[in-house]
């Protein structure tokens, strides 16, 4: 994954000033945070989380439902 430097920002900026973070996702479509001088996390708006992600949220529900229907 490209990381331009333009959306880089300390852990500590961002719990400091969290609305910096918001703007720079508006700004940028995304921000990263870093932590030890390494990319740590991402920040990117609800909209953009790729459907393949929800559609695994959606097995791994379905699979743990039966899991617990299966132990009843």
């Amino acid at each position: 994954m490209m990381i331009s430097t333009d959306t880089l920002i300390s852990i500590t900026e961002a719990n400091q000033n969290f609305s910096k973070v918001a703007r720079l996702v508006d700004e940028k479509g995304a921000a990263v945070i870093m932590k030890n001088n390494a990319p740590k996390y991402i920040v990117i708006e609800f909209s953009k989380i790729p459907e393949s992600a929800e559609v695994a949220d959606k097995a791994a529900m379905s699979l743990a439902k039966k899991l617990i229907s299966d132990k009843k």
